[in-house]
């Protein structure tokens, strides 16, 4: 490859080659902003499940591999699986309630076995994309990227304030998210050139170093493992319940609805241009054929992450080279545990002062889809009752809206904006008459 192909200037292109230095700390920061949010899940799940610190810890080894080899079929696809398009791959937050019931009630077993089924069920429905994607119109896919926006802005703050540990909200706390932050939005707009990009990646340097004086970070723990590690195949022999495959289906269209929300997203913010059918197709089956691949781990669903569409939106870095840089590095990780090890001892309060801004952006990212899509008042219904339904009603989930339904609608909507206003914009995108504007009167 010659030098004039090999151009840092390429990161703001979907192909050509980057220098492989300057790749890699592109890479790494994709992986970065979604490494913890890669692990979270699964360890939710497992505790529910009732498995051990031991066993916990391989499915953590796995999921890293796992994200790893996922996002590497998106970027260079394997037949019509993936997309070609710049998505990072990791465990899916949307099957974590679902998941934990199933693993209470059946074990973790009967968990696989409903991933291993739903991965190939979204898997196929991604196939056949085209004989039904005109249901995701361009205003429903904008409401529902909104609503990953609005989703995400709880799980901002919550990391910006230690996540689940016992001192959330302490003062210690704030500070590191506030401290990691403000380094944040001093390189971006301090740092000249293609450096401007790195500031979630110099955000977390710094965070880090600061949380390891106020000792926030566990050092010894990054040799604990040892020092390379193959990941474990087949941890768990699959069981198959019907109710749970059921219920697991119901949220992988759920999650094929988030993964259309998150490529049209990228592909507006970071491509300028709309999501095609093929490209919608193959992320949809990488989506499901990868997340029975992960089951094989040990491990829940994987699905594209909102966290690196943001991250995308903010930094217009969108090279498939350089993120596959990153993408290498997390199957590294999953391969040798002190890496692993390393990355996983970031705080929250870290991740949660370089996220909460990216949080917002996918928010606006929605807002131009709307925009784009056109302010007629057939959109504006759409828009406004699908989100006023999803917010409102998953607020209002605490003082007991849903009692009255199943459940297993209850698992799948009563807590999920994204469900409710995909259900809500599709229901109306399909009832609704197409010429709806309010005539003029004198």
């Amino acid at each position: 490859m010659s030098n004039k192909t090999s151009n840092v200037g390429n990161i703001y292109q979907l192909d050509g080659r980057v220098p492989l230095l300057k790749a890699i700390p592109f890479g790494i920061q994709h992986i970065l902003a979604m490494f913890v949010a890669n692990l979270t899940p699964i360890t939710i799940i497992a505790a529910a499940g009732g498995l051990s610190q031991d066993e916990i810890a391989v499915l953590l080894q796995n999921a890293m591999f796992v994200a790893g080899i996922a996002t590497l079929i998106q970027l260079y696809p394997v037949w019509r699986i993936g997309s070609k398009l710049p998505i990072v791959m990791g465990v899916s937050f949307t099957f974590v309630t679902a998941l934990s019931t199933i693993a209470v009630n059946y074990g973790y077993p009967t968990v696989i076995g409903a991933v291993l089924a739903g991965g190939i069920f979204e898997g196929t429905l991604g196939l056949f994309a085209k004989y039904w994607r005109k249901i995701i119109s361009p205003i429903v896919a904008a409401s529902v990227v909104t609503a990953i926006g609005f989703s995400l802005f709880a799980v901002g703050a919550r990391s910006f304030g230690g996540g689940y540990a016992e001192d959330f909200g302490s003062l210690n706390n704030l500070l590191l998210g506030t401290i990691t932050l403000v380094v944040c939005l001093l390189w971006n707009c301090m740092a000249k050139g293609y450096l401007k990009q790195l500031s979630v990646l110099v955000g977390l340097a710094v965070g880090y170093v600061v949380a390891i004086f106020m000792g926030k970070v566990d050092l010894s723990m990054i040799f604990a493992d040892g020092f390379i590690s193959l990941p474990k195949i087949m941890p768990y022999v699959p069981e198959f319940h019907i109710s749970a495959i059921f219920s697991v289906c119901i949220i992988y269209l759920v999650s094929a609805a988030e993964t259309i929300g998150d490529t049209s997203a990228m592909a507006a913010t970071g491509l300028n241009r709309e999501i095609t059918d093929r490209e919608i197709s193959g992320s949809l089956a990488c989506d499901g054929y990868a997340s029975a691949i992960a089951s094989l781990f040990g491990c829940p669903p994987v699905t594209s992450f909102s966290q690196n569409v943001g991250l995308i939106a903010m930094t217009k870095v969108v090279n498939r080279f350089t993120i596959m840089t990153g993408a290498v590095c997390m199957m590294i990780a999953g391969l040798i545990p002190p890496v692993g090890n390393f990355f996983a001892s970031l705080p929250e309060s870290v991740l949660g002062g370089c996220t909460i801004m990216m949080f917002g952006t996918i928010l606006t990212s929605g807002m131009q889809m709307v925009a784009k899509a056109g302010f007629n008042q057939r959109n504006i219904t759409i828009v406004a009752l699908s989100l006023s339904v999803g917010i409102g009603f998953t607020t209002a989930s605490e003082i007991g809206l849903w009692h009255e339904f199943p459940e297993m609608i209850q698992s799948v909507f009563s807590a999920n904006v994204v469900a409710v206003v995909f259900v809500t914009s599709i229901i109306l995108n399909l009832i609704l008459p197409q010429n709806m504007e309010i005539e003029k009167t004198l």
